[in-house]
């Protein structure tokens, strides 16, 4: 059997949880794919977003959906298959084999961090280890942190985890980063450490990080800053070809160049905040479910 909507949207993170709540408001006929507990927000602790002092991402991911179903949209907490075209808008298909027809499309499925497949990374994560140094940057005042990668991207997080932490260690196979970042890196006192990690320890947070040059780095924090895997095979599918870091591109409607698809959150690019994500999902929900009366008249 075939459900019809006229809006689905992929991601039950923020973006698309906004987006949900927005379009529903509009009373277009809006599905959700995705498990809003699935969302990195679920593992954090908010403290740099507007009118919020202090709160568990989990219990805003919860507000949020409840808010969504309370708008009247579908939460079908299960993840896509597979996306096709058709007359009149797009058919999916989700894990357990269901069949979905909309006529617009929001993509905010997120992005997947790149990992460092160590041991204690993933037992660890939330705990001392991040992904993201502009998230996180404030629980590390006065604390000592590693930055983890080869890139621009592990330059400027070293660089703003300087401002916060009392002691920086910027740890890469090859430092790769750009010549001025890397120039501003060597006139701080950010050590820099041409290694890799082959294990995070502690016991209920990090407390150090061994190297594959045999030595051990005494830490508060580890900061995973390798960049992110894109969406492409989920993007092209509706004939949307991401950029050259994986990441589609959207105008100031979030509308992509695919007609009737929209796109928000941390698959349009840096940076990963969640006011970004929330922001934009706001504009993407409003611009699908103006998509759809559009069509319908």
């Amino acid at each position: 059997m075939t459900s019809d909507f006229d809006v689905a949207i992929v991601g039950a993170g923020p973006a698309g949880l906004q987006a949900a709540i927005h379009a529903a408001r509009k009373k277009v006929k809006v599905c959700v794919l995705g498990r809003p507990g699935n969302s990195a927000l679920g593992r954090a602790d908010i403290e740099n977003y507007f009118g919020v002092r202090s709160m568990k991402g989990a219990e805003m991911l919860q507000i949020s959906a409840d808010a969504a179903r309370e708008f009247g949209a579908q939460l079908l907490e299960e993840d896509l298959l597979t996306i096709e075209m058709q007359d009149g808008g797009f058919r999916l298909k989700t894990e357990s084999l269901k069949e979905l027809n909309a006529k617009a499309l929001v993509l905010a499925p997120g992005i997947s961090r790149k990992k460092l497949n160590v041991e204690g990374e993933k037992e660890f994560h939330g705990l001392g280890v991040s992904y993201c140094a502009t998230c996180d940057c404030n629980f590390f005042k006065k604390k000592t942190v590693a930055v983890l990668g080869d890139a621009s991207m592990a330059a400027s997080a070293a660089l703003l985890l300087r401002e916060y932490a009392s002691r920086v260690y910027w740890v890469a196979r090859e430092f790769k980063a750009s010549p001025e970042l890397t120039a501003k890196v060597k006139g701080t006192d950010i050590e820099m450490v041409q290694a890799w990690p082959t294990r995070i320890h502690g016991d209920q947070v990090v407390r150090g990080m061994t190297l594959d040059n045999g030595r051990d780095l005494v830490l508060d924090g580890v900061f995973i800053e390798m960049g992110a895997k894109g969406v492409a095979d989920l993007a092209m599918e509706v004939n949307i070809f991401p950029d050259e870091n994986g990441y589609i591109a959207v105008d100031r409607h979030c509308a992509t160049e695919t007609p009737g698809v929209f796109a928000c959150g941390d698959v349009t690019g840096l940076p990963w905040q969640l006011a970004k994500a929330v922001g934009e999902g706001c504009v993407a929900g409003l611009s699908a479910a103006a998509f759809v009366r559009k069509e319908k008249e």
